[in-house]
């Protein structure tokens, strides 16, 4: 007699619409999978927020999160859901809560990584604490901003420590940009860090074991930000984003981010690797949405059905032990590092697995994209997002992105 095992995925969203059609779409049509005499059978729901015991039993075995980085209620139930009921979380609020993006510039700086040169300065304004004026008074020293400015060399870039999906980053390119920016960011704390005349600026999406690199424009506007662009590193530079991206991930326990690199040549320089919520909508990523949601679908079944479980305990002394081996030198090093992230993801069970439980799925994702339920998606996500005399503009743009998409999957 085959047993059955029914996995459930929880989606905790936000704001979004596009891309959790999209998963629950293709999730549909994972259908059963069957592994050492267990049929698997996989579905969604869509998670709510409301009180909760924690000594309530949790129904879903993993959770996609789009929330809780800014939405603390569900933040906490995540945390009860995985310390309690061993529920495997998309990504981390443990390592997302600690290690923002300060504490991630510290860790890849003693990797060795090429991180630009980084400064944190103190508040501009009081924080909301009685003691501050004394503290302020007694402890602060007085700082020169032109002077640490000047050593960084302009342009620069001032930028909260925590992040927060581009709020409150200004490019300083000289001493006016620089005191506006200060007097501007109020009780922000800020870093300021030197830029790199680069080629290329890289984004990398990580979901679990696999990474796409994709050539990224910020200064074009967002449906356009992602240049349809093969082979626009050269090799090593290609190979180091995506080991430095899976690194970053399997140091901090993260499954789902995205992290953003400065090219020149083969030197590779990650300025922002830590977004708990990184984007992954139709209208930015056009040609790579299918693939992501796909990755996304792939990772939650294997994660689901091979009982791969989650842990807060991130051994990073193993990378350490490699950072300070002198023996080695930075592309050992990154290669040493990718090596242990591997094993964290479990990079080539999950290739193999997925060839021998998925081996279709990758044909239903590109029928579903080619079909009419995504081509209704995506007219009305256009629709929703902007005004009305643009929609046939935005329609034939993402249109023909992605059936340049199905096209290329033969």
């Amino acid at each position: 007699m085959t047993d059955r095992s029914r996995h459930l995925i929880g989606l905790l969203l936000g704001a979004e619409e596009d891309w959790p059609q999209a998963f629950e779409a293709l999730l549909h049509r994972v259908g059963t999978v069957t592994l050492n005499g267990t049929e698997h059978e996989f579905g969604s729901r869509r998670l709510t927020i409301e009180p909760f015991d924690l000594t309530d039993p949790v129904r879903v075995g993993l959770v996609i999160d789009r929330l809780a980085y800014w939405y603390y209620h569900p933040r906490e139930w995540l945390k009860k859901a995985a310390l309690m009921n061993g529920t495997y979380l998309l990504n981390s609020p443990f390592t997302f809560q600690s290690m923002e993006k300060h504490s991630a510039y510290c860790a890849m700086l003693r990797l060795g990584l090429k991180i630009p040169k980084t400064v944190l300065v103190p508040y501009k304004n009081p924080v909301d604490n009685v003691r501050w004026a004394y503290t302020s008074a007694k402890y602060n020293k007085e700082f020169d901003l032109d002077a640490i400015a000047e050593d960084l060399g302009y342009p620069l870039y001032m930028k909260p420590f925590d992040g927060g999906g581009w709020r409150g980053v200004s490019r300083i390119n000289d001493k006016v940009d620089l005191h506006s920016a200060y007097d501007a960011s109020g009780e922000m704390l800020m870093h300021l860090q030197a830029t790199i005349d680069y080629d290329k600026f890289a984004r990398a999406l990580s979901i679990g074991a696999e990474t796409m690199v994709m050539d990224f424009r910020p200064d074009e506007p967002m449906h356009n930000r992602y240049a349809v662009s093969h082979d626009f590193l050269s090799p090593s530079a290609g190979h180091q984003t995506v080991a430095i991206s899976r690194i970053v991930n399997a140091f901090f326990g993260w499954e789902f981010n995205s992290c953003e690199m400065l090219v020149k040549g083969d030197s590779v320089h990650p300025i922002d690797y830590a977004n708990a919520c990184p984007d992954v909508a139709v209208t930015s990523l056009h040609y790579y949405f299918p693939w992501a949601i796909s990755a996304l679908v792939k990772w939650s079944v294997f994660s689901l059905a091979t009982g791969r479980r989650s842990s807060v305990d991130l051994h990073t002394e193993r990378y350490f032990e490699i950072a300070d081996d002198e023996s080695l030198d930075y592309d050992a090093k990154v290669d040493a590092y990718l090596g242990l992230a591997d094993e964290h993801f479990e990079t080539a069970k999950y290739h193999e697995w997925c060839a021998e439980h998925l081996g279709d799925f990758d044909l239903r994702v590109r029928d579903w994209f080619a079909g009419p339920d995504f081509d209704r998606l995506l007219r009305e996500t256009v629709t929703t997002t902007y005004p009305a005399h643009e929609h046939d503009q935005f329609l034939d743009h993402f249109r023909g992105l992605l059936n340049q998409w199905v096209v290329e999957q033969g």
